[in-house]
């Protein structure tokens, strides 16, 4: 009975360092990859990009 649960240990151990390698490899993917680059005009901040200042209007479901 003791020898069922330490292979029980050691099967979840060896799940529990697969997915750890599995996400160190899809992170490593991630970093080699370059991320995409959103093309706007120099001198914008892409954050704000194509935002109104001031009042907004009022969306057609909250009008009376």
């Amino acid at each position: 009975m003791a020898s069922n649960t330490t292979f029980q240990k050691r099967q979840k151990e060896r799940a529990r360092l697969d997915k750890q390698r599995d996400k160190e490899e899809k992170k490593r993917a991630r970093r080699d990859q370059p991320s995409p680059q959103v093309a706007c005009e120099p001198g914008v901040d892409p954050d704000i990009a194509g935002i109104i200042p001031g009042p907004q209007p009022i969306p057609e479901e909250h009008r009376d």
